[in-house]
Protein backbone atom coordinates (compact mmCIF):
# COMPACT_ATOMS: atom_id res chain seq x y z
CA UNK A 1 0.00 0.00 0.00
CA UNK A 2 1.17 3.52 -0.73
CA UNK A 3 0.51 6.09 1.98
CA UNK A 4 0.69 9.85 1.34
CA UNK A 5 1.83 11.69 4.44
CA UNK A 6 2.12 15.34 5.33
CA UNK A 7 2.21 17.69 8.27
CA UNK A 8 2.60 21.28 9.20
CA UNK A 9 5.41 22.49 11.47
CA UNK A 10 3.45 21.62 14.61
CA UNK A 11 3.01 18.01 13.48
CA UNK A 12 6.48 17.51 12.04
CA UNK A 13 7.89 15.38 14.88
CA UNK A 14 4.92 13.01 14.85
CA UNK A 15 5.06 12.82 11.04
CA UNK A 16 8.66 11.64 11.19
CA UNK A 17 7.72 9.00 13.79
CA UNK A 18 4.74 7.83 11.73
CA UNK A 19 6.91 7.61 8.59
CA UNK A 20 9.39 5.44 10.42
CA UNK A 21 6.66 3.11 11.71
CA UNK A 22 5.05 2.83 8.27
CA UNK A 23 8.36 1.90 6.67
CA UNK A 24 8.99 -0.67 9.42
CA UNK A 25 5.56 -2.15 8.63
CA UNK A 26 6.53 -2.40 4.95
CA UNK A 27 4.23 0.33 3.63
CA UNK A 28 5.23 2.64 0.80
CA UNK A 29 5.39 6.29 1.88
CA UNK A 30 5.18 9.47 -0.19
CA UNK A 31 6.12 12.46 1.99
CA UNK A 32 4.49 15.75 0.98
CA UNK A 33 6.30 17.73 3.70
CA UNK A 34 6.84 19.86 5.59
CA UNK A 35 10.51 19.22 6.17
CA UNK A 36 11.06 21.03 9.44
CA UNK A 37 9.67 23.17 12.23
CA UNK A 38 9.53 26.52 10.41
CA UNK A 39 5.98 27.87 10.41
CA UNK A 40 3.85 26.80 7.42
CA UNK A 41 0.14 26.72 6.61
CA UNK A 42 -1.49 23.37 7.40
CA UNK A 43 -3.99 23.46 4.48
CA UNK A 44 -1.10 23.33 1.99
CA UNK A 45 -0.02 19.95 3.33
CA UNK A 46 -3.41 18.49 4.20
CA UNK A 47 -4.69 19.27 0.71
CA UNK A 48 -1.60 17.71 -0.91
CA UNK A 49 -2.21 14.49 0.99
CA UNK A 50 -5.94 14.47 0.25
CA UNK A 51 -5.44 15.18 -3.45
CA UNK A 52 -2.89 12.38 -3.72
CA UNK A 53 -5.48 9.95 -2.35
CA UNK A 54 -8.33 11.37 -4.44
CA UNK A 55 -6.36 11.14 -7.70
CA UNK A 56 -5.04 7.62 -7.00
CA UNK A 57 -1.41 8.57 -6.42
CA UNK A 58 -1.73 6.97 -2.97
CA UNK A 59 -4.07 4.36 -1.54
CA UNK A 60 -4.53 6.25 1.72
CA UNK A 61 -3.19 9.34 3.45
CA UNK A 62 -2.10 10.59 6.84
CA UNK A 63 -2.11 14.29 7.72
CA UNK A 64 -0.78 15.62 11.02
CA UNK A 65 -0.96 18.97 12.80
CA UNK A 66 -1.00 20.20 16.41
CA UNK A 67 -4.60 19.18 17.22
CA UNK A 68 -5.55 17.28 14.07
CA UNK A 69 -8.59 19.48 13.56
CA UNK A 70 -7.16 21.73 10.87
CA UNK A 71 -5.94 18.82 8.79
CA UNK A 72 -9.31 17.09 9.11
CA UNK A 73 -11.17 20.17 7.91
CA UNK A 74 -8.76 20.77 5.01
CA UNK A 75 -8.63 17.17 3.80
CA UNK A 76 -12.40 16.78 3.89
CA UNK A 77 -12.76 19.64 1.38
CA UNK A 78 -11.46 17.29 -1.34
CA UNK A 79 -14.14 15.29 -3.13
CA UNK A 80 -14.02 11.61 -2.20
CA UNK A 81 -12.01 12.07 0.97
CA UNK A 82 -13.20 10.71 4.28
CA UNK A 83 -10.66 12.13 6.73
CA UNK A 84 -11.05 11.09 10.35
CA UNK A 85 -9.21 12.30 13.43
CA UNK A 86 -8.15 9.31 15.51
CA UNK A 87 -6.67 9.82 18.96
CA UNK A 88 -6.71 6.14 19.97
CA UNK A 89 -7.04 2.61 18.55
CA UNK A 90 -10.80 2.45 19.02
CA UNK A 91 -11.34 5.63 17.01
CA UNK A 92 -9.09 4.21 14.28
CA UNK A 93 -11.05 0.94 14.28
CA UNK A 94 -14.43 2.60 13.82
CA UNK A 95 -13.07 5.15 11.36
CA UNK A 96 -12.27 2.28 9.02
CA UNK A 97 -15.07 -0.16 9.98
CA UNK A 98 -17.96 2.31 9.73
CA UNK A 99 -16.63 5.29 7.75
CA UNK A 100 -14.18 3.68 5.31
CA UNK A 101 -11.71 6.40 6.24
CA UNK A 102 -9.11 6.99 3.53
CA UNK A 103 -7.23 9.78 5.30
CA UNK A 104 -6.15 9.48 8.92
CA UNK A 105 -5.57 12.76 10.70
CA UNK A 106 -3.50 12.82 13.84
CA UNK A 107 -2.70 15.27 16.61
CA UNK A 108 0.85 15.79 17.78
CA UNK A 109 -0.47 17.43 20.96
CA UNK A 110 -3.12 14.91 21.98
CA UNK A 111 -1.81 11.55 20.72
CA UNK A 112 -0.06 9.40 23.31
CA UNK A 113 3.36 8.64 21.78
CA UNK A 114 3.16 5.08 23.12
CA UNK A 115 -0.06 4.44 21.16
CA UNK A 116 0.97 5.75 17.74
CA UNK A 117 1.97 2.37 16.31
CA UNK A 118 -1.21 0.68 17.55
CA UNK A 119 -3.37 3.45 16.08
CA UNK A 120 -1.62 3.06 12.73
CA UNK A 121 -1.89 -0.73 12.71
CA UNK A 122 -5.58 -0.60 13.58
CA UNK A 123 -6.32 1.96 10.86
CA UNK A 124 -4.29 0.08 8.25
CA UNK A 125 -5.61 -3.41 9.05
CA UNK A 126 -9.33 -2.80 9.67
CA UNK A 127 -11.58 -3.46 6.67
CA UNK A 128 -14.72 -1.47 5.88
CA UNK A 129 -17.82 -3.33 7.06
CA UNK A 130 -20.13 -2.07 4.31
CA UNK A 131 -23.84 -2.87 4.76
CA UNK A 132 -25.77 -0.08 6.41
CA UNK A 133 -22.61 2.02 6.45
CA UNK A 134 -22.39 1.94 2.65
CA UNK A 135 -25.84 3.55 2.47
CA UNK A 136 -24.67 6.32 4.76
CA UNK A 137 -21.47 6.97 2.83
CA UNK A 138 -23.51 7.15 -0.38
CA UNK A 139 -25.45 10.04 1.14
CA UNK A 140 -22.15 11.86 1.65
CA UNK A 141 -21.16 11.15 -1.97
CA UNK A 142 -24.48 12.61 -3.11
CA UNK A 143 -23.84 15.75 -1.07
CA UNK A 144 -20.48 16.17 -2.80
CA UNK A 145 -22.30 16.43 -6.13
CA UNK A 146 -24.42 19.41 -5.07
Amino acid sequence: MTIAIGSDHAGFELKEKVKSILMKLGEGVVDFGTDGKDSVDYPDYGLRVANAVANGEANRGIAICWTGNGMTIAANKVKGIRATLCLNREMAYYARLHNNSNVLTMSQKYTDPDEVEEILKMWLETEFEGGRHERRLNKIKEAEEI
